[in-house]
Order: structure tokens, then sequence, then C-alpha cells
């Protein structure tokens, strides 16, 4: 009553299946089931890497606080800024100090986050914070933003 021709041929069909699995890649039984190995495969195709993308060193270790530590220099230096910075010239190099700290900031933390450093990706982001929080200092009660209004350039001289 079924036809022949209708009717599935189960041998040819596991064959395909059993060519198609030799083609995946090996699981290493130390990593657990499904891992690749990174070796190549029976069938040629390349697998996947399971090394991590950015090694831990020590070296990176230590280039990374030693990053963090001039960007917490000079966080300290702002703060510490000995100079009036009213209007003018000395305003203008305060504030490329302070665009400064929240730039090495960011790049504090992007290397941090990169290497897997929480602590020192916490400072990095206090860091920021203080940057812009400087930044801040110095944009808004020139724009009107603070109630009080402040000058960009320092006024003339009366003669």
């Amino acid at each position: 009553m079924v036809d022949k021709e209708k009717e599935r041929d189960w041998d040819r069909e596991m064959r395909e299946v059993d060519k198609l699995l030799a083609k995946l890649p090996e699981a290493d039984p130390t990593l657990g089931r499904g891992y690749p190995t990174g070796r190549p495969s029976q069938g040629g195709m390349p697998t996947a890497r399971t090394t991590p993308a950015v090694s831990g060193g020590t070296r990176s270790v230590a280039s990374t606080w030693v990053r963090l530590g001039l960007t917490l220099l000079l966080g300290v230096g702002m703060l510490m800024w000995p100079y009036s910075h009213v209007c003018g010239a000395r305003l203008l190099f305060y504030g490329i100090g302070a665009g400064t700290l929240v730039v090495a900031g960011v790049w504090s933390a992007f290397t941090s986050w990169r290497h897997r450093q929480g602590f020192a990706h916490l400072l990095s982001i206090l860091v920021i914070i203080l940057g812009l929080v400087l930044v801040m200092g110095i944009v808004l009660p020139r724009i009107g933003y603070a109630g009080q209004q402040a000058v960009w350039f320092c006024p003339e001289p009366h003669k």
C-alpha cells in the first residue's frame, strides 16, 4: 500500500548526516562539551579561537596602572591648581588641563576594561567624572546657566 518511490531511503540520508557531522570541529574534552579546540577540523574548516583576545600579562597590567597613575596625578594637580583661572589665557590653560584629564581618564578606562582590571576601571571612571565636573565649572558660569555670569576674556584695563 505504501508506494516504494515515496518511501524515504533512510540509509542514504544517515550517510549524508554522518558526512556533515564529520566536517564539524572536534570538541576538547578538557574544556567541556562543545568547545572548539582551535585545531583545524577534519573537514578543513577553521575552528573558533578559544584563547582570550588580549592576554593579561604583567606588562599589560603594569602599563594600565602607569596610565592610571599619571591620570590620577593630573587629577590631583588640577584640584590643586595654583593659579587664578578666572579669565583669559589662564582660563584657557586650565580648560586644556581639565579636557586632558577627561581624555586621560577615558584612555585609562579603556585599557583597564580591556585588561579586566575592575578597581582600575572604577578609578578611571571617577577621574572622568572629576574632569567633567571641572569642565562644567568652567563652561556653565560662562554660558549663564549657573546663575552667575562669568566672562571668557579678561576686561581691558581702564586708562
